[in-house]
Formats: C-alpha cells, sequence, structure tokens
C-alpha cells in the first residue's frame, strides 16, 4: 500500500512537471527548462519560474528534442503505475 502512493506521488509530480514543461514551451524558458526546475523545485516552483519568464511571440515555440524524450518517459511510467495497481487490486 505504501509502495503504492509513493510510485502514484512520483508518477503525478513528473506528470504535472510535464505540463509545467508544455506550459514553457509557449516562454522564453522553454520545455526543458521549465520542466528540470518543475523536478528540482517541486511543480509549483516551476510553475513560478514559467509565468515569471517573458512570453515567445505568437506561434513559436521552444521545444527542442527533451520534450519527445520526456514525452515517451511519462508515458511509460503512466502505464507502468496502472500495471502497479491492477497488480495490488488483483492479490487483495
Amino acid at each position: 500500500m505504501v509502495l503504492s502512493l509513493i510510485i502514484f506521488g512520483l508518477l503525478s509530480g513528473s506528470l504535472f512537471s510535464v505540463l509545467i514543461g508544455i506550459l514553457g514551451a509557449s516562454r522564453k524558458i522553454g520545455f526543458g527548462w521549465s520542466f528540470i526546475l518543475s523536478l528540482l523545485l517541486t511543480p509549483i516552483g516551476g510553475l513560478i519560474c514559467v509565468l515569471i519568464s517573458d512570453p515567445l511571440p505568437t506561434g513559436q515555440r521552444k521545444w527542442g528534442c527533451l520534450a519527445n524524450l520526456i514525452l515517451i518517459a511519462a508515458i511509460a511510467m503512466l502505464v507502468m503505475f496502472v500495471l502497479a495497481v491492477l497488480g495490488t487490486l488483483t492479490i487483495a
């Protein structure tokens, strides 16, 4: 039970960090830095850093190659979490 809560906390924090990164992609800070800052400073700290940074001109985004890798890792973690939850539900 405790392990599943820890896994849920890590996955939800990672998901929020990805969302903060997506929000930062339309700002000068970019996806990569906003994602890393939200992992290091918690998603609330990352959100503050993203909101402080200047927005890019309309229609531009700064994704970089980091966005695709993070998206694949986030989807893989979500699948592992769902499988872990389903595994604990069937044992109990």
